[in-house]
């Protein structure tokens, strides 16, 4: 099978929440196995697993080692890939599971959000060139320094997926969720969202970046930067997806493609000298308290004060607050905001964010914040009045 073309499909956790899902994923996979291909299979934690093993932790320990914390989150992965492997295995397919550091994903050694620096799949190869179907542990890798098993932070096993694509130079590396591709809004706030069957790397990576959980964003910066071509799918025998391209044609320059949001943003109030000297207090504060660096929204100085707006993983951000309760320089500035953005094809038009304060003012919304970059116009807002602003704020999508 060794000039057969390879397919690495990434299965979220609702596709795995119990073992009929897990066998019906099997039935795929041998049906594509069957079809000629070698097939790679990044698995997630099943159902809510990931949620409920982070519980666990902080019933056990009110602020876990991050270390350990990393050991117990990858125990997720390793049942989904274990009981797909023997699930494929009972359909009569060849089969073999493997955890990130034996698929040789490579990390750096930030524990909870560590990044991928290589991928060397050798075993990966040798299995596939035998015929065997490899089911890969998505979310995890290993320090090849420290050797310690690390974690990519929420969204990792995405990540995984498009670097293993890239690392063994698949035909397509294929997301597969319960919800129809990408669309416009989030379905469970604004139903009427569209789903879009094309977009191009640019827009979704500012999509993902601004909350649209469909992907995470390191996962699209990868794949364009590798040139992987993927494809989002619908599980479930839908025939409905969406290609991601370098280019859409035919699709209008400044067009409001679509508005996402992130629920829980923190501010963090450092007393400074200047904005070098907060930073440099953050990440002390950040590395004495064994703390990954957060995705950085926003930042200012102001009167011997820097304001950091900051967003992750709400377990991340809980343990945050903690250490602020006992810093010397830093503390929690305000109450936790949210962030709406509309994210245009092309390039935003310049009169944008008017237009999106004024439907907001429209609705008695009143942002304190926005920010603007080259493909979207994300305006900060009170947490309470989040999805009422991406419903308003859809309105921009439909009219073009």
């Amino acid at each position: 099978m060794r000039n057969h073309p390879i397919i690495v499909q990434k299965y979220g956790g609702v596709c795995l929440e119990t073992p009929e899902k897990i066998r019906a994923v099997a039935r795929s996979l041998a049906d594509l196995h069957g079809r000629g291909y070698r097939v790679v299979a990044i698995v997630s934690a099943m159902g809510k697993t990931t949620d409920q093993l982070i519980q666990m932790a902080y019933q056990v320990s009110p602020s876990p080692n991050r270390r350990e914390l990393d050991m117990l989150l990858t125990t997720g992965e390793r049942i989904s890939m274990s009981l797909m492997s023997m699930a494929l295995s009972d359909l009569g397919v060849p089969a073999i599971s493997f955890t990130g550091s034996q698929a040789g994903v490579m990390t750096d050694g930030s524990h909870s959000a560590a990044r991928i620096l290589d991928v060397r799949p050798m075993r990966v190869r040798e299995e596939l060139d035998r015929g065997r179907v490899v089911v890969l542990a998505g979310f995890q890798g290993v320090n090849p320094v420290t050797r310690e098993i690390t974690t990519l932070g929420r969204g990792g096993s995405d990540t995984t997926a498009v670097a293993m694509a890239a690392a063994l130079k698949a035909e397509r590396c294929e997301i597969i969720k319960e919800v129809d591709g990408i669309c416009s809004a989030d379905p469970r706030i604004v139903p009427n969202a569209t789903p879009l069957r094309r977009v191009d790397f640019a827009s979704l990576s500012e999509m993902c970046f601004w909350g649209a959980k469909v992907l995470h964003f390191r996962s699209v910066e990868l794949a364009q930067s590798q040139d992987v071509r993927l494809v989002l799918k619908q599980w479930g025998g839908v025939k409905r997806s969406t290609l991601v391209m370098k280019e859409v044609a035919g699709m209008e320059n400044g067009k409001v493609l679509a508005v996402n949001s992130m629920a829980r943003i923190e501010h963090v109030e450092i007393d400074c000298v200047d904005l070098n000297d907060g930073f440099e207090k953050f990440a002390q504060h950040l590395k004495q308290n064994s703390l990954s660096w957060p995705q950085l929204l926003a930042s200012q100085f102001t009167a011997g004060k820097t304001s950091m707006t900051v967003a992750c993983d709400a377990e991340w951000l809980d343990a945050l607050l903690r250490t602020l309760e006992h810093a010397k320089d830093l503390r929690k500035q305000g109450e936790a905001s949210s962030s709406v953005s509309l994210t245009c094809f092309g390039g935003i038009s310049s009169e944008l964010p008017f237009r999106a304060l004024q439907v907001l003012g429209e609705h008695g919304i009143v942002p304190d914040k926005y920010v603007l970059s080259p493909h979207s116009v994300s305006l900060f807002v009170a947490a309470e009045k989040r999805e009422a602003a991406v419903k308003a704020l859809h309105s921009l999508v439909e009219q073009g």
